[in-house]
């Protein structure tokens, strides 16, 4: 059994249809590309998965380890050990980064701990602050960051870097980072795809959407490259795919970017 199944999914917003019968299966240990033109319904996916309320899902399901997810929220959804990495992370006033981490640490040990024989049991805050650290050198960032607010003053660069440490550190069952190499220069793409690296090391499902081939070149796996349009899966292939659609856009498949 797969630990994530999306069958024959429709989901709209504001009366228009975006899904159109999307179909992925995604398991432990699998990576993922999901490209597509602007509009193809990419985000829309990453948005539904985790429930976000503006989104109504009109048919099909999703299902973990064999069950509907439909009727859960958001935050039951994350407790299965589903990540989402924003395209657009937003600034928490008032919420401190590390005081966010522990706390969001230490609820998804109560449910993945017997699943997950790799996940950490810190007794003092000292020590969970010395395993973040750890996250926050990989991505290359300052041990700074956690003295501050959730993403209030990080750089665009600093909250893409942000998203795949909290990954990282949380270790979901799977992982899907929207575009998490958008407005990265050549040096944060590697530092990003190496954080992406240490998480399939821990046997994490992956889902990479992305514009672009490059970032998919630093992965040290990469199972399926799926193409999507006009809000459903049209095309997979493996990495050489990515790299068509590097060089040839959309149009060989009949597809255009909007």
């Amino acid at each position: 059994m797969s630990f994530l199944e999306v069958r024959d999914l429709h989901a709209s917003i504001e009366g228009k249809e975006i899904l159109t019968g999307l179909n992925l299966t995604i398991d432990r240990g699998q990576v993922h590309a999901l490209m597509g033109p602007n509009g193809s319904g990419k985000s829309t996916f990453a948005n539904v998965l985790l429930g976000h309320p503006k989104y109504n899902v009109t048919s099909g399901d999703i299902l973990v380890k064999g069950q509907s997810i439909l009727d859960l929220s958001t935050d039951e959804r994350a407790r299965k050990g589903i990540f989402l990495g924003f395209q657009y992370p937003i600034e928490i006033a008032g919420v401190g980064y590390s005081h966010f981490l522990r706390n969001a640490y230490n609820t998804l040990n109560k449910t993945l701990a017997q699943e997950q024989t790799n996940r950490e049991v810190f007794i003092t805050v000292k020590e969970f602050h010395e395993y973040v650290k750890r996250n926050l050198d990989s991505v290359g960032l300052d041990q700074a960051f956690l003295s501050r607010y959730l993403n209030e003053g990080f750089s665009g660069g600093e909250k893409k870097r942000s998203e795949v440490m909290q990954m990282l550190v949380l270790k979901p069952n799977v992982a899907i980072l929207d575009e998490p190499d958008s407005g990265l220069d050549i040096d944060a793409v590697k530092a990003v795809a190496e954080a992406i690296n240490k998480l399939i090391e821990t046997g994490a499902g992956v889902v990479v959407i992305t514009h672009y081939a490059r970032i998919l070149r630093y992965l040290t796996r990469l199972d399926h490259v799926n193409v999507m349009a006009k809000g459903r899966i049209v095309k997979s292939g493996d990495r050489s795919l990515s790299e068509e659609l590097e060089n040839k856009g959309y149009g060989w498949l009949g597809l255009e970017e909007s």
